[in-house]
């Protein structure tokens, strides 16, 4: 487990993860902009109502990536289904060649012309086999990436809520001991 030293919003922080040291601070580092990015906008803010806003900015943008990976998944259903019926159509192209095969065998020339024809067309359905297999590894490969980076942001978020709740905690008893002062 990596312990990291880190600055967030003027503030050190001590953050353990199972992430390398570069991304633990790239995590901290994001975080530390979006609370300086919302502090230009919200000038004067309290560095609560900051680390507040930071995280539904942060939570937004994980639920836009939700939608986007929501919209690939679509995406590649709609692609599926595309090949399947172009698969359908080739199934139903073959047989009616087969039928005209046998209906044109008495010419030699084109039943040679037809037997290329065919060949060609199934090396084109490989093709396109293998694109398709290509394609889905390829969206897997992005899904998992897109998942897994906003499963990092999530527990990013986490991570910030709990340090603000400890901050929340130890600024009430600092309070309760000043009041009591």
């Amino acid at each position: 487990m990596e312990k990291v030293r880190v600055r967030i919003y003027g503030q050190e922080y001590v953050i353990s993860g199972e992430q390398s040291r570069e991304h633990i601070m790239k995590v901290a580092g994001y975080v530390d902009s979006k609370m300086r990015e919302i502090e230009r906008v919200a000038k004067g803010g309290q560095t609560s109502i900051l680390a507040v806003l930071s995280a539904v900015n942060v939570a937004d943008e994980y639920f836009n990536t939700l939608e986007r990976i929501e919209e690939l998944n679509k995406s590649k259903e709609k692609l599926e289904k595309d090949v399947e019926h172009y698969i359908q159509m080739w199934e139903e192209a073959k047989k009616s060649f087969l039928q005209y095969k046998e209906d044109a065998q008495a010419v030699s020339l084109k039943k040679e012309t037809l037997k290329n024809s065919l060949s060609e067309k199934e090396q084109e359905v490989d093709e396109l086999r293998t694109k398709l297999a290509e394609a889905e590894v390829k969206a897997q490969k992005e899904l998992e990436t897109e998942m897994k980076k906003a499963l990092d942001r999530l527990k990013e978020v986490e991570g910030n809520y709990f340090d603000l709740q400890m901050e929340n905690v130890q600024l009430k008893s600092e309070l309760e001991r000043l009041r009591r002062a």
